[in-house]
């Protein structure tokens, strides 16, 4: 039985699990990333505060897909004030291929829409071509490139 919830503060060992597999997966996209161990995100306070919410999907009471959405502000030169983030999108490798992405992103625009917020971002590494295409699949579009330059060693 396939279930989409609300994570609570019990799903923390596995989505603390999931993280890590996030780092694992982007460590080789991103070469600012810190060697040893990091944390990207507050996991507990994401699914405590009222600004934002994450969401799991279950299989047989295991959970196998996470997502949050945040409610962000804007810059102030935008049409929209606000704006709800996407992030810590995750399915195991053994679990992909089977919609898991798409049920979170529902959940997560539908709980942006019934909070009024309509303009959704997220961002995603260029070098990771399933994702992008996981993410236009359900209607993001590219919009701006984020480049970066080391000047550490330049003459």
């Amino acid at each position: 039985m396939q279930t989409v919830r609300i994570a609570t503060l019990e799903d923390l060992p596995t989505l603390l699990k999931f993280e890590q597999g996030i780092i694992v997966a982007e460590r080789p996209m991103d070469p600012t990333i810190k060697d040893g161990s990091i944390s990207y995100y507050d996991i507990a306070e994401l699914i405590t505060s009222d600004n934002s919410d994450v969401y799991v999907v279950e299989i047989d009471h295991e959970i196998v897909a996470s997502g949050y959405a945040k409610i962000k502000e804007d810059r102030h030169y935008l049409k929209h004030d606000k704006q709800g983030y996407l992030g810590f999108m995750f399915v195991p490798k053994t679990q992909r291929g089977k919609g898991l992405n798409k049920l979170i992103v529902d959940a997560l625009l539908k709980w942006c829409k019934a909070k009024n917020i309509h303009e959704i971002r997220l961002d995603v590494y260029d070098q990771n071509p399933s994702a992008i295409r996981a993410y236009e699949k359900v209607g993001f579009k590219k919009h701006m490139i984020n480049m970066r330059l080391d000047i550490e060693h330049l003459d």
